[in-house]
């Protein structure tokens, strides 16, 4: 069976976009346009990703690399490579503190897009590898967020939240076996998992982030001074 690289859980993708003045009126786009530049403005996550970027020479615009799509029940967003764009599920994104985890997410394989060669839809590895990243500096496995998946757990949990969100998120976007998924996350995971880029730490809170975002600012400077 051919593969569609996960289009399919993203309808939206294949339809003429609508006028503005129809989706002026449809709540769910409306919400998730307000979310959105919250984020934006606030999250030192999305703010951090959105400096480096530029600084690679990617700028990103809010109305050309942003797009609130209705999407699958089973996703909150997705990067589409061929266009370079952010998809951000309107109908499953309800909360600002979800569409700040998706942002983080998805710019980070948008960053990974703009630094590296990534070859997204034939080498499983470079996929499994943007997303062990992905998993491991959005937030996505804070202690707070895994509680709330009833998952518990002490050793190494944060590195079995990264390694099965990584999975799930390959088995979601390619028509391959889990033993598939598996082995190719296990083979790049520990180069992936170490790769803090443009972090320079696992940000396991806002804090961590804010933290972040100012010694990533104060790069350039320390360079500068040497």
């Amino acid at each position: 069976e051919e593969d569609d690289f996960g289009y399919r859980l993203f309808p939206d993708r294949n339809k003429k976009p609508q006028s503005f003045l129809y989706r002026s009126f449809f709540t769910f786009h409306n919400r998730c346009q307000v979310m959105l530049r919250m984020t934006l403005e606030t999250s030192p996550y999305a703010q951090l990703l959105l400096e480096a970027m530029k600084q690679s020479g990617c700028t990103v615009f809010n109305d050309r690399h942003f797009s609130c799509e209705n999407c699958d029940s089973c996703v909150g967003g997705g990067f589409d490579s061929a266009t370079s764009q952010i998809v951000l599920c309107q109908n499953n994104i309800r909360q600002q503190s979800h569409m700040n985890r998706v942002v983080t997410h998805e710019l980070i394989h948008a960053f990974d897009h703009c630094r590296a060669h990534v070859d997204w839809f034939k080498n499983v590895k470079h996929l499994a590898c943007s997303e062990i990243r992905a998993a491991n500096l959005s937030g996505d496995c804070t202690l707070m967020n895994e509680i709330s998946r009833f998952k518990f757990g002490l050793k190494a949990h944060h590195q079995t939240c990264v390694r099965d969100r990584a999975i799930r998120s390959i088995l979601a976007v390619r028509k391959v076996s889990k033993e598939t998924a598996e082995k190719a996350v296990d083979e790049v995971f520990d180069a992936c998992f170490n790769d803090l880029e443009p972090f320079g730490r696992i940000p396991h809170s806002k804090t961590d982030a804010k933290r972040a975002y100012r010694d990533f600012q104060n790069r350039d400077r320390y360079n500068a001074n040497l």
